[in-house]
């Protein structure tokens, strides 16, 4: 971190590690996992001033204690000998702006976004590259000469964990996607129409938010590939009936919204309406099994939790924030 007036560069990412390895050098090693806030930031050279490696990297979110990114990237940190921490900001949606602001002023390389700050971000950041601009979701930033670049790498992991838990790759699936009209919805259904999946459905409780994004993605949809009177791309509200009338012409059903964090959270979708065929992907993860997941296993279909997407989402912002491989091994291993 910065210290007495003295900032470094952030002109790339080996000039902030420079910078955080120097003055981690003569001070003893002391890892964190705490949370920090606001608060914190405000203040940060005097939370964490004695620490080494300096914290240089973390995740803002509400709620965040639940988030594995710190285990995952401090790993792949390890593994590349790079000296820096990666930690947990419970930062709240109308702190979003000030921490960012704090932030600018901090020898950090970059930063990760979660619940419910994906989609806020955009109208935050300084540059978004195609993969932001497109989703119009940030999960991603990096500082780079005191600006900041938002990248989406959400739906790159999907199409890299559904491959990985599947064997299929998105252009051979009908594909529903409930909770559409978030940021993390939003970049699986890019994902999924970038692919030319068979079909897509986008779910939401807010119908005009999923037809919105139906629009948007319209022309990828316009050639014949499915057989039959179902339509290739279709926005619907969140409703049972509805459900019902689409799972029969659907393989892969994605849950992209935060139901399934907190353990008494019901499934959003009851198992009734499941079939052994179908593949459930549901991107919560913790350590007990959602309730998606237990109604999958009830109604005989593989279900499997989030933590391929967030290992692969993990790797793609390591790589953005260093410009290069990420140790992929090494943080599956932490997870």
């Amino acid at each position: 971190m910065a210290r007495n007036g003295t900032q470094a560069s952030k002109a790339d990412p080996q000039t902030a590690l420079s910078s955080c390895d120097l003055r981690g050098r003569v001070k003893e090693e002391r890892q964190t996992t705490e949370r920090y806030a606001l608060a914190d930031l405000e203040k940060w050279h005097e939370a964490t001033g004695d620490f080494d490696p300096p914290i240089c990297l973390g995740v803002f979110g509400d709620p965040v204690a639940h988030s594995l990114s710190p285990e995952m990237q401090n790993a792949a940190l390890r593994a590349c000998e790079i000296k820096m921490q990666y930690a947990r900001f419970h930062i709240r949606a109308n702190e979003l702006r000030s921490a960012l602001l704090f932030l600018r002023r901090l020898d950090f390389v970059g930063i990760n976004l979660t619940v419910p700050h994906k989609i806020a971000a955009f109208t935050q950041i300084d540059e978004a590259d195609e993969s932001a601009t497109r989703t119009g979701a940030v999960n991603t930033i990096r500082f780079r000469d005191e600006k900041l670049v938002g990248s989406n790498t959400d739906g790159e992991g999907f199409l890299r964990a559904i491959r990985s838990e599947f064997s299929m790759d998105l252009r051979d699936l009908r594909v529903l996607i409930l909770g559409a009209g978030g940021g993390t919805g939003r970049a699986i259904a890019w994902q999924c129409a970038l692919e030319n999946c068979e079909r897509l459905v986008l779910v939401n409780r807010t119908l005009e938010k999923a037809s919105k994004l139906a629009n948007e993605l319209g022309p990828f949809f316009t050639g014949a590939r499915v057989l039959g009177p179902a339509a290739r791309l279709e926005a619907i509200g969140w409703n049972e009936t509805a459900l019902r009338a689409q799972l029969a012409e659907i393989d892969l059903i994605v849950n992209a919204t935060p139901l399934g964090m907190n353990p008494s959270d019901p499934s959003p979708v009851p198992a009734r309406l499941l079939a052994p065929h179908h593949m459930i992907f549901d991107c919560v993860y913790g350590p007990s099994k959602t309730a998606l997941i237990r109604a999958a296993q009830q109604a005989g279909a593989h279900g499997v939790n989030g933590l391929s997407m967030l290992l692969y989402q993990g790797a793609l912002s390591f790589s953005i924030w260093f410009n290069r491989e990420a140790p992929i091994e090494a943080m599956r291993a932490a997870l």
